[in-house]
């Protein structure tokens, strides 16, 4: 029984992954996953590489995450999940390719700049 570990990463947060043969448990910080993610699409979202591949009740899923909101912590647990399931069984990366599962989502948090009331907000502005 060979468990792979994998890291997703979304915005701010990051998950580490441990995928284990199993019987479909998973678990992230130390509760069950619909526990964690308390809302139904973001529970979907994360489980999501495991229904695309069939393995829902093949693996045990550890997840350790931090950093972000709930949303990117969802996306980056179903990051590292498709990366672990790809690392396991190699022929499944084609399959979660082209759900567009492997790839992460490049925006990121946008700095501070000075000068500015925020990101990209100005000051009020007066003519005379």
């Amino acid at each position: 029984m060979a468990t792979e570990h994998a890291v997703g990463t979304r915005k701010r947060a990051t998950a580490k992954i441990w995928l284990t043969p199993g019987g479909g448990k998973f678990t992230a910080n130390g509760k069950g996953l619909e526990e964690y993610l308390e809302r139904k699409d973001l529970f979907l979202a994360a489980i999501r590489p495991l229904e695309v591949t069939d393995s829902l009740k093949r693996f045990d899923v550890r997840v350790q995450v931090k950093g972000g909101g709930t949303s990117a912590q969802a996306g980056a647990i179903s990051l590292g999940v498709a990366r672990a399931l790809a690392k396991h069984e190699p022929d499944l990366q084609r399959t979660l390719k082209h759900a567009g599962l492997l790839t992460r989502d490049p925006r990121e948090h946008e700095r501070m700049k000075y000068g500015l009331a925020k990101r990209r907000k100005s000051f009020q502005w007066t003519k005379r």
